[in-house]
């Protein structure tokens, strides 16, 4: 098993894609990339803590390849957006890859090069050293199933998913 810890915007969208996903066994959202120990939402949310929202994501390699993770993480976010996806901005939104070590550094390194090509370039996703990973609030965990219904679910996170779905078809969990 290996965990990639990702950021790409709001954790809900990163959340929600990577359930959708043969071999993942486990999403946890949560904060990373800041200088406060045990960061709340709230306070992340104020841009001051220097945390980005992002997700660990605990796959087996066996059954999806880390170069389907590290893909699909580049089609369901704009990587050329500086601290922001969308409506959401500030830095804790940004796009960046947190390595855990050497190897993950080099399979992020690679999985850049591939989206800059399909990118046409422009890709400011940080590369960072992994440093303490805090888990987000209960509520924020597997939030878009929890709220279906929910606006930004339906606005955002749905046309993410559908995204993903359709181009890594072959790794969907089958309905």
């Amino acid at each position: 098993m290996q965990t990639f810890v990702l950021a790409g915007g709001c954790f809900w969208c990163l959340d929600a894609v990577y359930r959708t996903l043969r071999g993942v066994s486990e999403v946890v959202s949560g904060y990373t990339g800041g200088t406060v120990a045990n960061p709340s939402y709230e306070l992340v949310c104020t841009g001051s803590t220097g945390h980005a929202e992002a997700v660990a994501v605990t796959f087996d390699e066996s059954v999806i390849p880390a170069s389907v993770i590290m893909d699909a993480f580049f089609t369901l976010h704009d990587p050329r957006q500086l601290n922001r996806q969308g409506a959401d901005v500030g830095t804790q939104y940004r796009s960046a890859m947190f390595y855990a070590d050497d190897e993950q550094k080099k399979l992020f390194e690679e999985a850049l090069v591939r989206a800059d090509d399909i990118w046409d370039g422009g890709i400011v996703t940080q590369l960072e050293p992994l440093g303490e990973f805090y888990r987000a609030e209960d509520y924020h965990q597997d939030f878009f199933a929890k709220n279906p219904a929910q606006g930004y679910c339906l606005a955002v996170a749905v046309p993410k998913v559908n995204k993903v779905r359709k181009a890594f078809s072959e790794y969907v969990i089958a309905a």
